[in-house]
């Protein structure tokens, strides 16, 4: 390969000085017309390409972000990975399978798609990392790492340590996406859903439309955020129909299908069925719509069922999951968006964004339903 031209060259080739060179890249009109033709001259003689790196270390700047997300289920068994090409086809028979317990994955690949979107809308490279069930330690350690890499970070709720997160603040543009840590919220950038609001306004429509006195609750993890203030929602909104939100039953489904649909089978055999079942997400709801379609429980007929999120797999089940739905993707967006207006503006006060969301009344709930 012939040696690849640099900076020192392009100087030497247009007759000016290193430092010349380098300001008619990064700020052309700072350098007259004369002169910058001489340079773009050498520069397509030579062909030279600029670095970017080396730009960025003169700027002290990286031009990168990143996006720090807890662990996720299936990277614990994750084996290596072996580079063989076999050509061939495999015909095989493909039973039914129980539903796979991979509870959080949906939301993850749409708030990633989020922050590349707006981050490749901003001229911005992600970089992307997550706990693989680390220690803390190592986590902290795997984010101070990262953070010498990048001009900002997104960091997604539970994914790193709180005692990490302040040092952390004071020294890097920082953005919490869903929750952020409890005794400091309101000194850190964030964004979120109106998880509240969104559970509240369904359980209001369950019981006024619905007439529904019977509600449990199937509740996700309790570190989540989300499970937490879908919860209140959930409260509120029995409170605001006269119903007493500690008489509502609430099961610990963990956000999973496979846990949900062991539960609802449970509920099956004891004869214990609500009249509404309101998950705490679209999971679980698919986890007990399986449990009661096997068993022949007609939905909405005997229970309404309910999720929370709004993930494609709802509009294929039968009857269509009625559910709120949250814009993960303009999640992943706004929080990029934010880091950026912090980047360039270190000193403005904290940015909190809650983005709305849609409940979507659907026949789970709704029973047949014409079509538009």
């Amino acid at each position: 390969m012939e040696k690849k031209p640099t900076v020192y060259d392009v100087a030497h080739e247009a007759g000016v000085s290193i430092a010349t060179v380098s300001r008619a890249l990064r700020t052309p009109h700072s350098v007259r017309p004369n002169t910058r033709k001489a340079i773009e001259l050498a520069i397509k003689r030579l062909g030279y390409v600029p670095s970017g790196s080396a730009q960025s270390l003169a700027a002290r700047r990286t031009n990168s972000i990143g996006l720090f997300l807890p662990n996720i289920d299936e990277l614990d068994s994750l084996s290596d990975f072996q580079l063989t090409t076999i050509d061939q086809a495999e015909v095989v028979v493909d039973p039914p399978r129980t539903p796979s317990m991979r509870p959080d994955s949906f939301y993850f690949d749409s708030l990633l798609r989020g922050c590349e979107l707006e981050a490749w809308r901003q001229g911005l490279s992600l970089m992307v990392n997550i706990g693989l069930g680390r220690t803390d330690t190592d986590v902290s350690r795997l984010v101070n790492d990262m953070s010498g890499k990048v001009d900002g970070l997104i960091v997604m709720a539970r994914s790193v340590p709180e005692r990490v997160l302040e040092p952390l603040r004071r020294h890097l543009p920082l953005v919490m996406v869903a929750n952020a840590p409890s005794d400091h919220e309101e000194e850190f950038d964030l964004v979120r859903v109106s998880n509240r609001k969104g559970m509240s306004a369904l359980v209001r429509h369950l019981v006024k439309a619905h007439h529904v006195s019977q509600i449990a609750y199937m509740a996700g993890p309790d570190d989540s955020p989300d499970n937490h203030k879908r919860y209140e929602g959930f409260c509120e909104g029995l409170r605001d129909c006269g119903l007493n939100p500690e008489a509502a039953p609430i099961y610990r489904g963990q956000f999973s299908q496979v846990i949900a649909c062991t539960i609802t089978k449970s509920l099956i055999a004891q004869d214990s069925l609500p009249e509404a079942l309101v998950c705490a997400n679209d999971q679980m709801a698919l986890g007990a719509m399986t449990a009661l379609s096997r068993a022949g429980v007609p939905v909405p007929g005997r229970v309404i069922i309910t999720g929370f999120d709004g993930i494609s797999e709802t509009e294929a089940t039968e009857p269509r999951l009625t559910t709120v739905r949250q814009p993960i993707v303009d999640l992943g967006r706004a929080a990029v968006s934010t880091l950026v207006k912090r980047m360039s503006a270190p000193g403005d006060p904290p940015i909190s964004t809650e983005l709305p969301v849609t409940v979507l009344l659907r026949e789970s709930c709704e029973g047949p339903l014409a079509g538009v």
